[in-house]
């Protein structure tokens, strides 16, 4: 049995993968803060400042639509996806295996 596109949505909208989405987001967000703030100059306040060189490419990159982007800059976008990819697949699984084995199925092994 097929399922619909609003039940697929539903089950990627479920709260354990949200949460699970959200840990791996925020490990993302991490590794940029630290590349971020290892790239900065403190100052006495605390505060850091951002190099005019660095302030210039991403301000570069952050007005650039994916298509127009370098090569090595969509590869690194994709690369980031990929992180994602696993989860939601587990996620589609686990929702197929269950429906399987509602309907007296066994789940694929893959």
């Amino acid at each position: 049995m097929v399922e619909s596109p609003d039940e697929v949505l539903a089950s990627l909208q479920e709260e354990a993968l949200i949460e699970t989405l959200a840990a791996l987001e925020h490990e993302r967000w991490s590794h940029w803060q630290r590349y971020l703030h290892s790239q900065c100059q403190p100052t006495g306040d605390g505060s850091l400042t951002i190099p005019a060189e660095l302030v210039s490419r991403w301000t570069e990159q952050i007005s650039t639509p994916y298509f127009k982007l370098s090569e090595k800059e969509k590869k690194s976008d994709r690369e980031q996806v990929r992180r994602y990819l696993p989860v939601i697949a587990s996620a589609l699984r686990n929702r197929e295996n269950y429906g399987e084995r509602r309907r007296g199925q066994k789940p694929d092994p893959a």
